[in-house]
Protein backbone atom coordinates (compact mmCIF):
# COMPACT_ATOMS: atom_id res chain seq x y z
CA UNK A 1 0.00 0.00 0.00
CA UNK A 2 1.30 3.45 -0.92
CA UNK A 3 2.60 5.13 2.23
CA UNK A 4 0.69 8.48 1.19
CA UNK A 5 -2.48 6.51 1.95
CA UNK A 6 -1.93 5.00 5.07
CA UNK A 7 -3.08 7.56 6.90
CA UNK A 8 -6.73 7.47 5.00
CA UNK A 9 -9.38 6.40 7.67
CA UNK A 10 -10.49 2.90 6.75
CA UNK A 11 -13.74 1.71 6.14
CA UNK A 12 -15.63 -1.39 7.36
CA UNK A 13 -15.42 -2.75 4.21
CA UNK A 14 -11.44 -2.34 4.25
CA UNK A 15 -11.59 -3.52 7.38
CA UNK A 16 -13.78 -6.71 6.31
CA UNK A 17 -11.12 -7.30 3.45
CA UNK A 18 -8.02 -7.52 5.98
CA UNK A 19 -10.10 -9.64 8.06
CA UNK A 20 -10.33 -12.19 5.17
CA UNK A 21 -7.41 -12.06 4.23
CA UNK A 22 -6.25 -12.79 7.71
CA UNK A 23 -8.50 -15.82 7.68
CA UNK A 24 -7.52 -17.38 4.64
CA UNK A 25 -3.74 -17.12 5.67
CA UNK A 26 -4.65 -19.52 8.79
CA UNK A 27 -6.76 -21.89 6.62
CA UNK A 28 -3.85 -22.30 4.76
CA UNK A 29 -1.76 -22.63 7.82
CA UNK A 30 0.25 -19.30 7.58
CA UNK A 31 -0.72 -17.96 11.08
CA UNK A 32 -1.70 -20.05 14.19
CA UNK A 33 -4.96 -19.72 15.59
CA UNK A 34 -3.38 -17.44 18.48
CA UNK A 35 -1.92 -14.91 15.84
CA UNK A 36 -5.48 -15.12 13.72
CA UNK A 37 -7.48 -13.95 17.34
CA UNK A 38 -4.44 -11.55 17.61
CA UNK A 39 -4.65 -9.66 14.03
CA UNK A 40 -8.03 -9.65 13.94
CA UNK A 41 -8.89 -8.10 16.80
CA UNK A 42 -6.36 -4.99 15.73
CA UNK A 43 -8.19 -5.54 12.08
CA UNK A 44 -11.51 -4.65 13.55
CA UNK A 45 -10.03 -1.78 15.84
CA UNK A 46 -7.76 -0.20 12.73
CA UNK A 47 -8.52 3.33 12.48
CA UNK A 48 -6.40 3.75 9.28
CA UNK A 49 -4.96 1.75 5.99
CA UNK A 50 -2.03 2.05 7.21
CA UNK A 51 -2.66 -0.50 10.52
CA UNK A 52 -4.48 -2.48 8.04
CA UNK A 53 -1.71 -2.86 6.03
CA UNK A 54 1.01 -3.59 8.91
CA UNK A 55 -1.27 -6.34 9.78
CA UNK A 56 -1.61 -8.14 6.35
CA UNK A 57 2.03 -6.88 4.94
CA UNK A 58 3.70 -10.62 5.68
CA UNK A 59 0.52 -12.74 3.90
CA UNK A 60 -0.78 -13.10 0.35
CA UNK A 61 -3.43 -11.81 -1.46
CA UNK A 62 -5.18 -11.71 -5.02
CA UNK A 63 -3.99 -8.16 -5.27
CA UNK A 64 -0.04 -9.43 -4.39
CA UNK A 65 -0.25 -11.90 -6.65
CA UNK A 66 -1.32 -9.81 -9.59
CA UNK A 67 -4.73 -11.11 -9.90
CA UNK A 68 -7.50 -8.75 -9.84
CA UNK A 69 -9.58 -8.70 -6.94
CA UNK A 70 -12.43 -11.53 -6.71
CA UNK A 71 -15.89 -10.45 -7.90
CA UNK A 72 -19.11 -11.05 -6.18
CA UNK A 73 -19.90 -12.71 -9.29
CA UNK A 74 -18.92 -14.70 -12.43
CA UNK A 75 -21.35 -15.20 -15.20
CA UNK A 76 -20.21 -18.02 -17.89
CA UNK A 77 -22.60 -17.81 -20.64
CA UNK A 78 -21.47 -19.55 -24.17
CA UNK A 79 -23.69 -21.63 -26.02
CA UNK A 80 -22.48 -23.81 -29.00
CA UNK A 81 -19.36 -26.29 -28.58
CA UNK A 82 -16.27 -25.92 -27.03
CA UNK A 83 -15.04 -25.57 -23.65
CA UNK A 84 -14.81 -22.71 -21.15
CA UNK A 85 -11.91 -23.62 -18.58
CA UNK A 86 -10.93 -21.45 -15.06
CA UNK A 87 -7.57 -23.10 -14.01
CA UNK A 88 -4.03 -22.05 -12.98
CA UNK A 89 -4.72 -19.25 -10.02
CA UNK A 90 -7.78 -17.53 -10.60
CA UNK A 91 -9.75 -15.25 -8.10
CA UNK A 92 -12.51 -17.49 -7.08
CA UNK A 93 -15.72 -15.11 -6.84
CA UNK A 94 -18.54 -15.32 -3.90
CA UNK A 95 -21.45 -16.73 -6.37
CA UNK A 96 -20.53 -18.56 -10.00
CA UNK A 97 -23.94 -18.79 -12.58
CA UNK A 98 -23.38 -21.06 -15.80
CA UNK A 99 -25.41 -20.66 -18.09
CA UNK A 100 -24.71 -22.76 -20.88
CA UNK A 101 -25.53 -24.91 -23.80
CA UNK A 102 -23.45 -28.07 -25.67
CA UNK A 103 -20.51 -26.96 -23.67
CA UNK A 104 -18.19 -28.56 -21.08
CA UNK A 105 -17.31 -26.09 -18.35
CA UNK A 106 -13.90 -26.94 -16.47
CA UNK A 107 -13.66 -25.03 -12.80
CA UNK A 108 -10.10 -26.04 -11.39
CA UNK A 109 -9.76 -24.72 -8.16
CA UNK A 110 -5.94 -26.44 -7.39
CA UNK A 111 -4.09 -23.00 -7.54
CA UNK A 112 -7.16 -20.74 -7.29
CA UNK A 113 -6.76 -17.81 -4.91
CA UNK A 114 -9.99 -18.43 -2.61
CA UNK A 115 -10.83 -15.48 -0.71
CA UNK A 116 -13.86 -16.69 0.69
CA UNK A 117 -14.73 -20.04 2.71
CA UNK A 118 -18.20 -20.38 -0.08
CA UNK A 119 -19.08 -20.63 -3.31
CA UNK A 120 -22.56 -21.04 -4.45
CA UNK A 121 -22.73 -22.27 -7.85
CA UNK A 122 -26.51 -21.87 -9.70
CA UNK A 123 -26.16 -23.95 -12.84
CA UNK A 124 -28.48 -24.31 -16.28
CA UNK A 125 -26.20 -26.48 -18.13
CA UNK A 126 -27.86 -28.38 -21.27
CA UNK A 127 -25.81 -31.20 -23.00
CA UNK A 128 -22.61 -29.99 -21.54
CA UNK A 129 -20.36 -31.39 -19.00
CA UNK A 130 -19.11 -29.82 -15.76
CA UNK A 131 -16.00 -30.68 -14.37
CA UNK A 132 -14.61 -29.48 -10.83
CA UNK A 133 -11.26 -30.57 -9.80
CA UNK A 134 -10.66 -29.63 -6.08
CA UNK A 135 -8.87 -31.28 -3.39
CA UNK A 136 -10.29 -33.01 -0.51
CA UNK A 137 -10.29 -29.37 1.52
CA UNK A 138 -12.89 -28.44 -0.74
CA UNK A 139 -16.61 -29.86 0.20
CA UNK A 140 -19.25 -29.92 -3.09
CA UNK A 141 -23.03 -29.94 -1.64
CA UNK A 142 -25.08 -31.47 -4.84
CA UNK A 143 -27.92 -32.02 -2.69
CA UNK A 144 -29.61 -28.65 -4.54
CA UNK A 145 -28.73 -29.41 -7.91
CA UNK A 146 -31.42 -31.36 -9.86
CA UNK A 147 -30.52 -33.67 -12.91
CA UNK A 148 -32.53 -34.34 -15.97
CA UNK A 149 -31.67 -37.29 -17.80
CA UNK A 150 -27.78 -36.56 -16.17
CA UNK A 151 -25.39 -38.34 -14.31
CA UNK A 152 -23.01 -37.50 -11.72
CA UNK A 153 -19.88 -38.85 -10.60
CA UNK A 154 -18.82 -37.95 -7.34
CA UNK A 155 -15.88 -38.98 -4.95
CA UNK A 156 -18.54 -38.87 -2.00
CA UNK A 157 -15.38 -37.95 0.22
CA UNK A 158 -16.27 -35.71 3.04
CA UNK A 159 -14.56 -33.42 4.93
CA UNK A 160 -16.52 -33.59 7.83
CA UNK A 161 -13.93 -33.97 10.50
CA UNK A 162 -12.01 -30.92 9.55
CA UNK A 163 -13.06 -27.55 8.68
CA UNK A 164 -13.13 -27.25 4.75
CA UNK A 165 -11.35 -24.32 3.01
CA UNK A 166 -13.97 -23.94 0.61
CA UNK A 167 -17.62 -25.36 1.03
CA UNK A 168 -18.90 -25.38 -3.04
CA UNK A 169 -22.83 -25.45 -3.28
CA UNK A 170 -24.25 -26.47 -6.92
CA UNK A 171 -27.78 -25.75 -7.18
CA UNK A 172 -29.99 -25.36 -10.33
CA UNK A 173 -30.68 -27.82 -13.32
CA UNK A 174 -27.85 -29.83 -15.52
CA UNK A 175 -30.32 -31.41 -18.23
CA UNK A 176 -28.47 -33.97 -20.76
CA UNK A 177 -25.40 -33.84 -19.65
CA UNK A 178 -22.59 -34.92 -16.95
CA UNK A 179 -20.80 -33.33 -13.80
CA UNK A 180 -17.87 -35.09 -12.41
CA UNK A 181 -15.39 -34.35 -9.41
CA UNK A 182 -12.10 -35.09 -10.05
CA UNK A 183 -9.03 -34.86 -7.64
CA UNK A 184 -5.99 -32.52 -8.78
CA UNK A 185 -3.06 -34.75 -10.69
CA UNK A 186 -0.34 -35.27 -8.56
CA UNK A 187 2.74 -32.76 -9.59
CA UNK A 188 5.89 -34.67 -10.76
CA UNK A 189 8.81 -33.71 -8.32
CA UNK A 190 12.53 -33.01 -10.56
CA UNK A 191 14.34 -35.30 -9.26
Amino acid sequence: MASDQSGLRASHEDRDRAVETLRVAAGDGRLTAEELDTRVEAALSARTLGELAELTADLPDAAVAGLPAPKDLLVIEQKGGGQHVRTGPWAVPGRIELRTKTCDVTLDFTDAVLTRDSLHIDVDMRLGKLIIIADPGIVIDFDDLALAFSKLKSLGESAADTRPRLRIRLTGTLRHGKLIERRPRRRRSGR
